[in-house]
Order: structure tokens, then C-alpha cells, then sequence
């Protein structure tokens, strides 16, 4: 594979992305930043792909997004420092969902018998308007005739195992905890980071590297920078709270419900198995509780503790057919409170060379199993970019141009519900239920609705009854 970019592209792209070096110090109280970009003069000189033998990355921010562009740039004999915030690496927050794409480039890693003990292979999903009833199942993962698997999956254990592999494969100083992101200066062959580290922030230390990659999540402290005056996440008005607790097993093990629409939700999976005929199983309940584009987030609910009394009314509201809500909420031992938040689209990612990664470039609302899958997909991209391109600022405006548009359409998707906005479709036709789906909306209105929110067709099991009827000798293969 060659560079992407031609000379005359790369040209303007330097000049564009050029700023004086006496650019204004940033300062927010706690964090002090200065930038200085590199002068387009000295980019074009470097044309060998030799630069990519000696580069050194480095990624601010231990999770999903970051761990896993840290391993791809391993198998792509780049090195790599991760700093993280955080004193540990803990399993922390409760399930998420990876799309089969995301498997894919996981698998490409080694990774899928790590994730087969982790997690469950999702077989099928099916949406349901808050009284239970159905609105649509579809198959997923390799039931749904993907090459490979999507996973349920406890987002800690996600990471964990993600974290392991990279301590395994890149050593014990890969990863360097309890140092958070303070400074960082550019010049024409590098970029200067400085870090902090200890409660009281007085020890801090500079490392020099050829990119920083700033994968430190939706406070990202890197974007602060590029866009001082963007302020707190978008909120939408829906508080959720998120739980995981070793429940009786339903159906066969694999299935997905979602429940309700995107002002009430309730959503339930399992994610591992517990033992003696339980699963680890996940829930969500999402419910609209204020205007959010009349005020912010309150500030004390990220990752709040949760409350039997503020939870348990609005999850009484929902029914899933075979699962008593109730009991499940009961069981478990803790759950948290978040606000359902993003931020707009970004126009650039990228200055000099630092760019941003996951929730860092693009937070999303929870919907369509996008945000852990989207990071991933970064970290690919990204990774790719960097081994193949001539210059590191040409790698990172070829990633930004990659994947910028890709994500901000995502983003505007999920406000308006993603594929799961065929359960508000239905519920706005029937609000106190139905007798026949069909007479409300069609298989044909709700496959299509889901087709444009993710664009791709559906797969259901009326698809796969249908395929096993026609004869082998009549089958056409694309």
C-alpha cells in the first residue's frame, strides 16, 4: 500500500493547517497548554518512510480507543507510551456492545479468544414499545451472516483484557498510570508532552515523540485546547441508569432486548455467563427527565451512584416478555446514574501532530452499539495512516479525512435515535400498543428505517427461512 496523498495535496494541507508559532497559552485553571505547529516548510523534506522505523507515538488516555491503537502500532513496528489519568486501571461502568466490524480489526490482533471468554457472541436483538410487545428482531453477528461475531460484553472486562494484552505485548512501562496530561509544545520535528503526576500534581516530567494522540474521552483535555470556548457535552434531557447483576437466564443466552423509544428505554442483555444457570446481565434505563438544550448536565451526576427510589418508578414503566423488571432492578448491588450527553461534530481533529481518537473526536449518544465500536475503528484507521504515509502530519489529515465525516454522521444519526427510531416510529402510530404490527408499519417501512439509519439491510429470520427454501442451484452469488 502507498501514500495516499499526492504532493500537491500535501502542500496545501500544510499551509493550511500552519498557525504562528507565538499562538496563545490556554489555561483553565488546572491545566496550562501551549501549541506551536510545525512550519510547512520542513514537511515536504521528509519523504522517506524510513521516519515510521524510528517514530514514537504518544496516547493520552488508557481506554478502549487507546489501548487498541497502542497494539495495532506494535504490530506495525511503531512504538508506543500510554499515559493515563487514572492511579489504576480498574474494570469499571457495566455492558456495552461491539459491532462485527470492530470484532474484525480485535480478531486482526489476536484477540477473539481473549473476548470469547469474556464476553457473549449476541445471536439476535429484538426491539420491543414499552408494553413488550415486538416491533422487530433481527440476527446478529454470525447468525446475521457477518464473518465474524458481535459481543456483549462488560466494558471493564473489555478493557482489561485489552490493558493486559498490551502490558503482555509491549511490557510493563508501556502504560504509565496516574499521570495526566498538562502541556504540550510543537515544533517542526516533534511534539513535546508534559505530564503531571501524584494528588497534589507538583511531580511532573517531558516526553518528546513524533504524534500525540489524544484518546482521553468526552472531558477530553486535548480538545479543550483546540476548541477552548466549546464548554460542557450536549445534553438531552435523558438520564440513565446502568446496572449489572448475576440473573436468571433467558431464552437461549445471546438475545438483546431494547424496550421503548428515545424519550424511555429500557435495554437488556447478557454479557457473561455467571454459573449455575445465571448470566451476568446487563441493564439500562433511559428516561427523559428534563429539556437538556435548556440547561447543562448537572454537574454531579457522571457516574453517580444510583438510587432505588429514583430508578425503580421508571423501570416499573417497561415490560419485557419472560423478565420481571422489577426482581432484576431488586438484585442488583449497584448501578449508576449518567446524563445521555455527546458533543456537535468537529471540523478538525487534527493540528500539527496531535490529533484526537474516540469520545475525544466524536462522544455519541449509547444507541446502535456505535461509541467502544467507533473508537476502534479509529485506532485502525489511524494506525494504517501512520505506517503507510510519508510525513506524520500527513498520516494524521489522512485519518481525520477518513474518518471525521464517517463519525459526525453517526453522531447526528443517534440524536435522532439510530436504528432504534423504528420503535419510536411505532409508538408515535400506536402509543397504547397494537393487534398486528403490520397494520401500523409494514416488515418492509421498519427494515427500511433501520437499513438508513446503519446502512445495511437488515437480517432476519424470515431472510434466513426464505434463503434455506430456495434450491442451492437457483441461488445467485453477487
Amino acid at each position: 500500500m502507498g501514500a495516499w496523498c499526492g504532493a500537491s495535496i500535501w502542500t496545501r494541507l500544510a499551509n493550511r493547517r500552519s498557525v504562528n508559532k507565538k499562538s496563545p497559552v490556554w489555561h483553565d485553571g488546572e491545566i496550562e497548554l501551549s501549541l506551536v505547529h510545525a512550519r510547512s516548510e520542513h514537511i515536504a523534506q521528509e519523504t522517506s518512510h524510513a521516519w515510521a522505523k524510528r517514530m514514537k507515538v504518544i496516547i493520552a488516555g488508557a481506554g478502549v480507543g487507546g489501548l487498541t491503537l497502542a497494539l495495532m502500532l506494535k504490530r506495525r513496528g511503531i512504538d508506543t507510551v500510554i499515559f493515563e489519568q487514572a492511579s489504576e486501571v480498574k474494570e469499571l461502568g457495566v455492558g456495552i456492545n461491539t459491532l462485527p466490524i470492530a470484532i474484525r480489526e480485535l480478531s486482526e490482533i489476536d484477540l477473539l479468544p481473549s473476548l470469547d471468554l469474556a464476553g457473549i457472541r449476541t445471536r439476535e436483538l429484538i426491539y420491543l414499545n414499552r408494553q413488550g410487545q415486538e416491533v422487530w428482531r433481527e440476527l446478529r453477528g454470525i447468525d446475521g451472516g457477518h464473518p465474524l461475531p458481535q459481543f456483549s460484553i462488560h466494558r471493564g472486562r473489555l478493557q482489561k483484557l485489552l490493558y493486559d494484552a498490551v502490558i503482555d505485548r509491549l511490557g510493563p512501562e508501556a502504560i504509565q498510570t496516574g499521570q495526566r496530561l498538562s502541556g504540550i509544545l510543537q515544533d517542526e520535528g516533534s511534539v513535546t508532552v508534559h505530564v503531571t503526576s501524584g494528588s497534589d500534581g507538583l511531580s511532573s516530567r517531558t516526553v518528546q515523540g513524533d504524534v500525540l494522540v489524544a484518546a482521553d474521552g468526552i472531558h477530553s483535555a486535548a480538545r479543550r485546547l483546540f476548541y477552548p470556548k466549546e464548554g460542557v457535552p450536549s445534553w438531552n434531557g435523558v438520564m440513565m441508569w446502568r446496572g449489572a447483576t448475576a440473573f436468571e437466564k433467558y431464552l437461549d443466552g445471546r438475545t438483546m432486548f431494547i424496550g421503548g423509544g428515545m424519550g424511555a428505554k429500557f435495554v437488556l442483555y447478557p454479557i457473561a455467563d455467571a454459573g449455575n444457570g445465571k448470566m451476568l446481565t446487563n441493564w439500562v434505563v433511559n428516561v427523559r427527565v428534563a429539556d437538556g438544550a435548556d440547561q447543562p448536565p448537572p454537574k454531579d451526576s457522571w457516574s453517580r451512584r444510583g438510587r432505588l427510589d429514583d430508578v425503580l418508578p421508571y423501570a416499573k414503566r417497561f415490560a419485557v416478555p419472560g423478565i420481571d423488571i422489577e426482581a432484576l432492578v431488586r438484585a442488583t448491588d449497584a448501578y449508576y446514574e449518567y446524563p445521555m450527553c455527546d458533543r456537535d461534530p468537529l471540523p478538525q481533529w487534527s493540528f500539527g501532530r496531535v490529533t484526537l481518537l474516540g469520545d475525544a473526536a466524536h462522544p455519541m449518544y449509547p444507541v446502535g452499539s456505535n461509541g467502544a465500536s467507533q473508537a476502534i475503528l479509529d485506532a485502525r484507521c489511524l494506525a494504517d495512516a501512520l505506517k503507510f504515509a510519508e510525513h506524520p502530519m500527513q498520516a494524521l489529515f489522512v485519518y481525520e479525512k477518513e474518518r471525521l465525516a464517517k463519525t459526525a454522521a453517526i453522531v447526528k444519526a443517534n440524536r435522532k435515535g439510530g436504528p432504534e427510531r423504528v420503535i419510536d416510529e411505532v409508538e408515535k402510530r400506536a402509543p397504547a400498543g397494537f393487534t398486528d404490527i403490520d397494520a401500523v408499519l409494514s416488515h418492509e417501512q421498519r427494515s427500511a428505517i433501520i437499513e438508513a439509519a446503519t446502512g445495511q439491510r437488515p437480517v432476519t429470520d424470515r431472510d434466513v427461512t426464505q434463503a434455506r427454501a430456495v434450491p442451492s442451484s437457483k441461488m445467485h452469488v453477487a
